[in-house]
């Protein structure tokens, strides 16, 4: 048995394959107004579609959904077929909340309740 695909039906498989991951994919990179897909993620970078974003560089932020997972300084790495591939340059992860100036001790109050 031959596993021999013809060039058109490997390159629409591999297409399917990428709207796929697209799709179920809720991790998103925005850069400005733009919002692109993420493919994979991992600890030092990330990869997209190398049509929807060929030319990312500098400041993005990630989102899952509507949650800011990290703000991060890219640069790219590499093309890989029908991928493009960042690399982290540095990553902060997003916070909800400023930090504080001070330890809290475990035993203070938290609210203040009125009479």
């Amino acid at each position: 048995m031959t596993t021999f695909l013809p060039k058109d039906v490997a390159d629409g498989l591999a297409a399917a394959q990428r709207a796929s991951l697209r799709k179920k994919s809720r991790l998103r990179v925005a850069v400005g107004e733009r919002r692109i897909p993420i493919l994979d993620l991992w600890d030092t970078g990330f990869a997209v579609d190398r049509d929807d974003a060929p030319d990312l560089r500098g400041l993005v932020d990630i989102f899952d959904g509507a949650r800011h997972l990290y703000q991060c300084l890219i640069v790219a790495a590499e093309e890989n077929g029908a991928e493009m591939r960042y690399d982290f340059k540095r990553s902060t992860e997003a916070h909800d909340h400023a930090p504080l100036d001070f330890v809290r001790p475990d035993t203070a109050p938290i609210a203040l309740l009125g009479t």
